[in-house]
């Protein structure tokens, strides 16, 4: 019930404008796009912890920090979320939500899809581990990425998969067509959803540039800059 709470205060629906279970299908890809420092890998977790507390398996990939970085992520982040919304029992939750989180760390220049799928694979057929959502935190994206990634997409349709990806934008880039950032022209049709972080001021707001709201009017949100946990803004965007 404790989680439940959670869930249904969380502004991450609001975000998008759907249910937690429609914000994207099965197979769907999510893209959260920011410049470096700027918030991606906070907001991934968040995203995580909110799949963790809806009772999904994550599997979380980072391509640039080790296990043990991205588990006190994990710890920090939580304990922001516990402290904000009260959330009795803590600690108990957290150790709850461990055995459903399995963290896999790449190097760069290692990485690939076809291997992911190799080790993914392994795991799901020796039923030591089978997420329903996978973060992937640090891969590079260019044109090259066209087929692994439709071919990672074809996987997480396969195995009923939903996937985050951090993609990072470049200061001072004009955007490409819809208002997408370059960084996804050549890939942009695998993605259903593609929230960007952007710095204003003092302020970090996110913007829904594609999977969001169909109304005309959409009330923002931003990062706290302290916490950088998602908070409701009181700025209206039209688009």
């Amino acid at each position: 019930m404790l989680e439940k709470g959670f869930i249904l205060r969380h502004p991450l629906g609001k975000l998008t404008g759907c249910e937690s279970e429609e914000i994207m299908p099965e197979g769907g890809f999510g893209a959260v796009m920011a410049r470096a420092g700027v918030g991606k890998t906070a907001l991934l977790i968040q995203l995580a912890i909110y799949s963790l507390l809806c009772n999904k398996n994550v599997l979380h990939i980072s391509l640039n920090d080790p296990v043990k970085k991205v588990g006190l992520w994990y710890k920090e982040v939580y304990r922001n979320i516990a402290s904000q919304y009260s959330m009795a029992d803590q600690e108990q939750i957290f150790e709850n939500m461990l055995p459903h989180r399995f963290i896999m760390t790449f190097e760069v220049e290692g990485f690939s899809v076809p291997k992911l799928e190799e080790r993914l694979t392994d795991l799901m057929e020796q039923n030591i581990f089978r997420p329903h959502v996978i973060f992937i935190d640090g891969l590079p994206f260019d044109e090259s990425q066209r087929e692994p990634l439709s071919n990672l997409k074809a996987f997480a349709k396969y195995h009923s998969l939903k996937a985050w990806l951090s993609v990072r934008t470049h200061r001072d880039e004009k955007p490409g067509s819809g208002n997408i950032p370059v960084q996804l022209n050549a890939v942009e049709d695998l993605f259903e959803t593609v929230i960007l972080i952007q710095p204003e001021g003092k302020e970090i707001y996110l913007r829904v540039l594609k999977g969001g709201k169909p109304d005309s009017v959409v009330t923002g949100l931003s990062l706290d800059p302290t916490t950088m946990l998602i908070k409701e803004s009181d700025w209206i965007r039209q688009v």
